[in-house]
């Protein structure tokens, strides 16, 4: 505020009026990353109601089922972040990789969207969307835990503190607010929930050791990933194709979770003057989720969810700070 008013106090000074005209540029890069992040956030809000909405066009028993609407899924993505480099003339630089580099994305790829989406939507099958979701959001401590042992990173008393806080926000969730009773009303689905946030998180700490462009490595995981996933297809079942409610469901999933919006958030963090300036913005998505999850699946939002996901969530800020 004191920048622009001191800019405005001299006008017609050449010096203030070039600083002026960079103000200017850069307030307009910062409200292009609050969109771009905006964007982001709403829609990553919407998947929960998508996964719990496409698993019955997909589901049977035990699910590998599932694996179908991951197929197509991330097949949809792989094309959309194909799309995205050739249109951005970043194709050339598949050419730096090299072959370790290419069995590292290969690594990752199985990680996700392999084995983490087909972890996480057998945990959206069994819970209900808003606990699936609500415990999924504890990767961020799943990240700082296993950062200690894999990265050599130290912990202070304060996160040790957090991680307590937001465990227990789990706890308040899987056993839906019956703190004494000590018994979590569904722990083959609380264990899933919890599984991928570990998946998730190993993902992120083998990421960090690849220096190659971001689009670019995330194209090549979900190639390896989709064919990890088409294999994995033909050894326990055959190629199906859904109807049009099932491949819909694909489709938006594809987009917006595993595709778009990832792009769309990586704009952001480039426009932004900070990362925290958009990065802070994400902890809207749970709660949003929750509105999407009432009025669009219809399920009835429990207190336990709510309390649950305030104490995740305010273990996550406390750690961050």
């Amino acid at each position: 505020m004191l920048y622009s008013m001191k800019l405005r106090a001299y006008p017609n000074n050449p010096v203030v009026m070039r600083m002026s005209e960079k103000f200017e540029a850069n307030m307009e890069k910062q409200k292009k990353a609050y969109i771009y992040a905006a964007c982001a956030i709403v829609l990553w809000s919407t998947i929960a109601a998508a996964f719990k909405l496409s698993l019955p066009y997909y589901s049977d028993v035990l699910d590998l089922h599932i694996l179908h609407l991951l197929f197509y899924a991330s097949l949809i993505a792989t094309i959309t972040l194909f799309i995205h480099l050739l249109i951005s003339n970043k194709l050339n630089l598949l050419k730096s990789f090299s072959k370790t580099d290419y069995l590292h994305s290969a690594m990752l790829g199985f990680l996700n969207p392999f084995l983490y989406y087909l972890v996480v939507l057998n945990a959206y099958k069994i819970l209900t969307a808003q606990e699936a979701m609500t415990i999924n959001w504890l990767w961020p401590m799943t990240l700082v835990l296993l950062s200690i042992p894999l990265l050599k990173q130290k912990i202070k008393p304060k996160g040790i503190i957090a991680i307590t806080i937001s465990f227990f926000g789990v706890y308040i969730i899987a056993t839906r607010g019956n703190l004494l009773g000590f018994k979590f009303t569904n722990p083959v689905g609380v264990l899933l929930a919890l599984g991928s946030t570990i998946i998730w998180s190993l993902f992120w700490i083998y990421n960090t050791k690849d220096k190659h462009d971001e689009s670019v490595r995330l194209f090549l995981n979900f190639i390896f990933g989709t064919v990890f996933i088409f294999i994995s297809i033909l050894i326990v079942d055959k190629i199906k194709v859904p109807d049009f409610k099932g491949m819909l469901g694909a489709t938006y999933i594809g987009l917006f979770e595993m595709g778009i919006t990832f792009l769309f958030w990586l704009k952001a963090l480039k426009l932004s003057k900070t990362i925290a300036h958009v990065a802070n913005l994400v902890y809207l998505s749970p709660f949003l989720s929750l509105v999407v999850i009432s009025f669009v699946v219809g399920e009835t939002i429990v207190l336990s969810t709510i309390i649950g996901l305030i104490f995740i969530v305010g273990g996550i800020i406390l750690q961050k700070l």
